[in-house]
């Protein structure tokens, strides 16, 4: 009978220590019924009741549960409910790739045309420069 005993007043222990934990870990704004401060003094002076009189009614429901911030039928049903997308089946995103595509392109094609036209002048200029070449003048042969 004494080993009984024993084990209820372990459990009763660890009762109350997982009691303590939840009550301490809790948000102040989630906790139901009375304040922390309560509910601390409460497992701490009556084990066994307190801890069972927190974990009843004094920690946040758990979701799905009335007096939750959710209720089964509430909310967008299936069909409105925004899916996610894999990128290369979102149009927007493809869209968004071919437009940068297509904007580096035109850079890459600006900037050719532009060294394009910078050796032609370069080409134009040294053509202006040189004195014309006279091809009539005898070369020496005679």
């Amino acid at each position: 009978m004494a080993r009984l005993y024993v084990l209820l007043f372990i459990v009763q222990i660890i009762l109350a220590v997982c009691a303590l934990i939840s009550c301490l870990s809790t948000e102040e704004g989630k906790i139901r019924a009375l304040p922390r401060l309560v509910w601390v003094l409460i497992i701490l002076f009556f084990p066994l009741v307190g801890s069972i009189a927190w974990f009843l009614a004094g920690r946040p429901a758990p979701a799905g549960k009335p007096g939750s911030g959710w209720r089964p039928g509430e909310g967008p049903s299936e069909r409105e409910r925004p899916r996610q997308v894999a990128p290369d089946d979102d149009p927007e995103f493809l869209r968004s790739l071919d437009t940068e595509r297509a904007k580096q392109d035109r850079e890459m094609f600006d900037r050719w045309e532009a060294d394009l036209r910078r050796r032609e002048e370069e080409l134009r200029r040294r053509d202006a420069d040189e004195p014309p070449r006279d091809d009539s003048s005898p070369t020496g042969n005679g």
